[in-house]
């Protein structure tokens, strides 16, 4: 039996009711299904027009999956690479600088769990944070310790 075809509208809402995705990324998965005569843009268009795709709810449910595990510069970069535009990127760092400090604890906290017992193992806490988009500013403050009563 042959397979029933899915129209490009029935394959972006099929995507859309699986998660939150951003305009390009919708664009970059449809465009391999796309057919002679099919308008991607203009069915973007009419999806954000009946605000089923929306950049505002795809920054926050991305910003919910990543702010526990990463830090701000990785979360801006990863928003950056799905097109969201530069003044939505300066809110969103505003936003995102508050918890920096208590996520970047937390994720240390999680992963070692105890004081550095010497330089090295200080150095490799620190590249673990690093790697995971942390401010140095947030980095010093985890591994330092302390309570979360002392976010500068």
């Amino acid at each position: 039996m042959a397979k029933l075809q899915i129209s490009l509208k029935g394959r972006a809402l099929r995507y859309l009711s699986a998660r939150e995705h951003s305009r390009m990324e919708l664009a970059r998965k449809l465009a391999r299904y796309a057919q002679e005569g099919d308008d991607i843009e203009a069915l973007l268009d009419t999806l954000e027009a009946a605000k089923l795709l929306s950049q505002s709810r795809f920054s926050e449910s991305l910003i919910h999956r990543r702010a526990h595990r990463y830090g701000n510069s990785r979360i801006l970069s990863e928003l950056q690479s799905h097109g969201i535009d530069a003044e939505s990127l300066v809110n969103i760092k505003a936003d995102l600088a508050d918890g920096e400090i208590a996520r970047a604890r937390e994720v240390w906290r999680k992963k070692f769990n105890q004081p550095a017992a010497d330089a090295s193992e200080r150095a490799k806490q620190m590249r673990f944070l690093l790697q995971r988009g942390f401010s140095h500013r947030a980095i010093q403050a985890a591994v330092k310790g302390g309570s979360d009563d002392d976010d500068c």
